[in-house]
């Protein structure tokens, strides 16, 4: 009799978990984005626009070691004065060149910013989508596969912050 107890008692503990288990998902949001054909164009427009820029830059850089060559082999005859008029010429041409990648590439840079401008309304309507889904159906945590696990959305009742915060303290 103690023996049905105890499995009775087991089968109605797992039963209580399973009732508040958290439901989970997961999603492989590259392959969801990869399926929208705007959001390819897009990219593949954005990444027309890197290579020309690219392009630009590479340009300028051979430009610029054409002319360090040619001072190179014409600062013998130069007056010192010209030799330091030319070095800083090209000094000057080579932060010119900088500038402008890191006006084009760089972390506020114009790829970056049309990047950002072209790809959000992409990501606002996938996460949305997820959103809408998760909350649909059930679902408390959305995890991404893609490339990293990433929290997409979750249900307030399953963030335990505050409670690891308060074991931690």
């Amino acid at each position: 009799m103690k023996k049905f107890f105890l499995a009775l008692f087991v089968t109605l503990t797992f039963a209580a978990s399973a009732a508040y288990a958290q439901n989970y998902m997961v999603v492989d949001s590259e392959k969801v984005f990869k399926s929208i054909e705007a959001y390819n164009t897009a990219m593949t427009s954005l990444d027309e626009m890197a290579k020309e820029y690219q392009k630009q830059i590479d340009d300028a850089f051979d430009q610029l070691e054409t002319m360090y060559n040619n001072y190179q082999s014409q600062k013998n005859v130069m007056t010192a004065s010209s030799r330091q008029a030319y070095e800083q010429k090209i000094l000057d041409r080579e932060k010119e060149i900088n500038k402008f990648q890191e006006q084009i590439f760089g972390e506020n840079g114009t790829m970056i910013q049309k990047r950002i401008e072209t790809i959000k309304p992409f990501q606002d309507k996938v996460f949305n989508a997820i959103t809408k889904y998760a909350e649909e159906n059930g679902f408390d945590l959305v995890l991404d596969i893609a490339s990293n696990p990433t929290v997409l959305y979750y249900k307030k009742s399953a963030d335990k912050t505050d409670a690891i915060i308060a074991l931690v303290k």
